[in-house]
């Protein structure tokens, strides 16, 4: 959500007078302060990544292989952010070859374990997949001030699918932002229409020989990529 501020907010507007440009902090801060005020939580925790490498570039090394280097203007932020942190007496987390990813849905698998409601703010799909009764998924949609809000009803309008199912549609339709390739000729419908149809990835692999037209050729031309 730091990342998203970052992009968001000009960085020419947001600096101290020594040049420390804030644009990132100051989104962040005003993110998370509105999230209080509206939410009320009990318990709060902020993840971070710690680099680029992770236990899914020692698997595959073109993961998130081809973005941009990131700017030091944001990264010269991130110890502000965590001092920040600091003083409202937030938790924040990271783990060495883990993305903040992988701490949120530990979080939050915890938290459900636990018997508590769930709330997730995060800018990336990946985290649709937690989305269930106990775990609502709060997805900026304009900047860092507009979140929708992704309930299963919610996930299921928009995807055509659970979100226990939405990794099995992110697998057929790929996702650009990681590099992470899908089967070519499959968009989100036609993904949405086969896992809705064999119930699962898997049982769409069972039944790869039935499916039909050029999707169906491309699916069992790439099963094994």
């Amino acid at each position: 959500m730091a990342y998203r501020a970052f992009f968001a907010l000009p960085a020419e507007k947001f600096a101290t007078d020594d040049g420390q440009v804030t644009n990132a902090v100051y989104g962040f801060a005003s993110m998370l302060i509105n999230l209080l005020k509206a939410e009320e939580p009990t318990h709060v925790a902020v993840a971070f990544d710690v680099s680029r490498h992770s236990f899914r570039t020692d698997e595959y090394a073109a993961y998130k292989d081809g973005r941009g280097a990131t700017p030091d203007e944001f990264k010269s932020q991130i110890p502000i952010i965590k001092q920040l942190l600091d003083a409202f007496g937030i938790a924040w987390l990271t783990k060495e070859t883990f993305e903040a990813d992988d701490i949120i849905a530990t979080l939050a698998t915890q938290g459900e374990a636990a018997g508590l409601a769930t709330l997730i703010s995060s800018g990336d799909r990946d985290a649709i997949q937690l989305v269930n009764d106990a775990v609502t998924l709060l997805y900026p949609v304009k900047g860092v001030t507009e979140l929708a809000r992704y309930t299963p009803e919610a996930v299921e309008e928009k995807y055509g699918v659970t979100p226990e199912r939405y990794r099995d549609l992110a697998a057929l339709v790929g996702e650009k932002a990681d590099n992470l390739p899908g089967i070519p000729g499959v968009g989100p419908k036609t993904a949405a229409k086969w896992i809705t149809k064999y119930g699962s990835l898997d049982g769409l692999v069972a039944k790869a020989d039935e499916i039909t037209g050029k999707a169906g050729q491309s699916l069992r031309d790439h099963l094994d990529d």
